[in-house]
């Protein structure tokens, strides 16, 4: 069998277990159990509010339960070991398995809920959440959530240090899940911190890897070079700075934009003369073309009149 299926069938096996231990030893305060696989055989270790219940009278009730862990689940010489529950309101499996007896008892669910959550909390928990779901007062399945202290939800904390149990109340309505999560005292959180106070804390001397600013300020300014030749003088105007303007200067940048003002007039009276000379030529193909009309009109006028002599 390879790895994957050997873990899902311990899983199933080791769940199987637990609700066998708790139809069992409901009534002796299941709190839950560890499963470890010896080259002996199988060690279990149940936790239980009354122990003097799981063994039973002789070790009879213990060895009923063994015999039919080897006959149900095939386990190899199991050997079963109880032990008690220091503080019970501690004990999320517990703690849900009393609050279902609660509600099945007719306890209304909110005071069954703030009376548990307040004995976990006076027992020294440092936070725990009771959630109720189900058909608590009526037909319609609703969700009732009741939360003291600090709780963790998700992450490796939440699997490694919250305590959670699950217990069924079956009701006339229908049943209701309760779940119960519990943060046991002095668990170490991973964002803990501490306040020491009156401690004494060592100077921390600060080592500049390159020299500071008083040490540069200590030192002699370095001389600046000379830009040029020293020979050289620079001519310092006295005048305003209207007066040093040069009128030559002026005087060609006024001609300059002179001459492009011309140029500009230039090339616009250019186009006017092309625009004029087009209108001209189409005039007189206009008139030449009415001379024309006239001439023919007073040929045939002509003609008429030498036909009318010629007749006479």
């Amino acid at each position: 069998m390879a790895d994957e299926h050997q873990f899902i069938e311990d899983g199933l096996q080791r769940s199987q277990i637990d609700e066998f231990f708790a139809d069992e030893l409901g009534r002796a305060g299941y709190g839950g159990m560890d499963v470890a696989k010896t080259p002996m055989g199988t060690q279990i270790v149940l936790k239980a509010e009354k122990p003097g219940m799981v063994i039973g009278k002789g070790g009879k009730n213990i060895r009923k339960v063994t015999r039919e862990l080897e006959e149900r689940f095939n386990l190899d010489d199991p050997q079963i070991d109880v032990q008690e529950v220091d503080e019970p309101d501690l004990n999320a499996r517990i703690v849900a398995d009393r609050l279902a007896n609660a509600l099945e008892r007719g306890w209304y669910f909110r005071k069954a809920g703030h009376t548990t959550i307040d004995r976990i909390m006076e027992s020294g928990a440092l936070g725990a959440e009771i959630v109720l779901s189900g058909k608590v007062t009526g037909a319609r399945s609703r969700v009732e959530k009741f939360n003291r202290g600090y709780i963790k939800h998700n992450g490796e904390p939440a699997q490694e240090i919250v305590d959670e149990g699950q217990g069924v109340a079956v009701m006339k309505l229908g049943t209701i899940g309760v779940t119960v999560k519990i943060i046991p005292p002095g668990a170490e959180l991973p964002d803990d911190f501490e306040i020491h106070e009156d401690v004494d804390v060592e100077p921390v001397e600060q080592v500049a890897e390159s020299e500071g600013v008083e040490a540069l300020l200590e030192e002699e300014p370095e001389e600046v070079p000379d830009v040029g030749e020293a020979d050289e003088e620079v001519e310092v105007p006295d005048e305003a700075p209207e007066e040093v303007i040069d009128e030559e200067v002026v005087e060609e940048v006024i001609e300059e934009e002179a001459a492009e003002d011309v140029d500009e007039d230039v090339e616009v009276s250019e186009s006017d003369v092309e625009e004029e000379l087009d209108e001209l030529d189409e005039l007189d193909e206009d008139v030449e073309a009415e001379a024309e009309e006239l001439l023919d009109e007073m040929e045939d006028a002509d003609a008429d009149e030498d036909e009318d002599e010629e007749e006479e």
